[in-house]
């Protein structure tokens, strides 16, 4: 199975609708943004210069490890709040790859990238294909080849826009979530937003079928793309992805989700509803956080990782 390219030009919305949106349906829309939008490094730091970011310190030995005995994950993972300039430096000397250092759903709301053609032209023209109503601002994605973002679902629709190197993308539908072994979602109570109930326990490229028996089954719904500069890959709400960054250089990317179109694919949905009950079940340590982080010498850095990770 594949994902469909389809060029903006030549989709309708009535077709993005029906044959997308209301099943939820991957597609990969081409067309829109420029190929050489070129947000190479040397453009980033002079758009962001000393503006501080999140960067999330994965660590190169995570992925030896067995999820399982995993502490953190995604948005729950260790930050340090950095000027962009520096980490660009950590990017050519190699340490960002080497540490696994990764600059990950940053607003742009507040840089001069919010204001750029590429963005611009995503802003005016997506509305036209029913993608109306934002959740989220355009959020920065930077990071180092070879880094993993770990097979997980998102409880709202997403648009991946690929602006600069090229990321492999592995999909498997909602209808698989049992057989690709989640983290359940009581695991909220006794950690928080560390751990998360929408990622998967296992790795797709390397699975443990003596743990992971029922992977075999989800294995028949997989699928692959490659998503290349200037294209825009719409990941409706519920399907499993894991995003790895292709090559040795520096891989850049802008996402946002939007409401899930029509309401019933959201009501409907039991990958909504266990995100939901899992962060629900978030609420007692997420609160007891925020009492800490107000009580600390260094509130706004921990109110603003509290931020983040919701």
């Amino acid at each position: 199975m594949t994902v469909p390219r389809l060029d903006f030009s030549s989709l309708m919305p009535r077709t993005f609708l029906e044959h997308y949106q209301q099943p939820g349906i991957p597609v990969i829309i081409t067309g829109l943004l420029h190929p050489q939008s070129n947000w190479n490094l040397d453009y980033l730091c002079q758009q962001l210069s000393t503006q501080e970011f999140l960067l999330r310190r994965y660590g190169k030995s995570r992925y030896q490890e067995d999820k399982r005995q995993w502490q953190n994950i995604g948005s729950g993972v260790d930050t340090t709040s950095t000027p962009f300039i520096e980490y660009a430096q950590m990017l050519r000397s190699q340490e960002a790859h080497q540490q696994d250092v990764y600059l990950a759903k940053c607003s742009l709301k507040s840089t001069p990238l919010n204001e750029t053609e590429a963005l611009s032209i995503v802003r005016d023209k997506l509305p036209q294909l029913g993608l109306e109503k934002p959740i989220t601002d355009f959020n920065l994605w930077v990071g180092p080849g070879g880094h993993v973002e770990c097979l997980h679902y998102d409880q709202m629709d997403g648009t991946l826009f690929q602006l600069y190197g090229t990321k492999k993308v592995v999909l498997f539908p909602p209808s698989q979530t049992s057989n690709l072994y989640p983290f359940p979602f009581y695991i909220h109570l006794y950690k928080g937003l560390k751990l998360r109930s929408w990622f998967s326990q296992l790795y797709p490229d390397r699975p443990d079928f003596q743990s992971f028996p029922k992977f075999h089954q989800a294995l028949q719904y997989k699928q692959e793309v490659l998503l290349n500069p200037g294209e825009i890959l719409y990941i409706p709400a519920g399907w499993w992805h894991e995003v790895t960054a292709l090559g040795d250089e520096m891989v850049c990317s802008v996402n946002r989700f939007w409401r899930v179109y029509p309401t019933s694919r959201a009501i409907f949905s039991w990958t909504r509803l266990r995100a939901y009950l899992g962060s629900l079940c978030a609420i007692p340590y997420v609160a007891l956080s925020l009492i800490l982080a107000l009580a600390s010498p260094q509130r706004q850095q921990k109110l603003k990782e509290i931020w983040q990770m919701i």
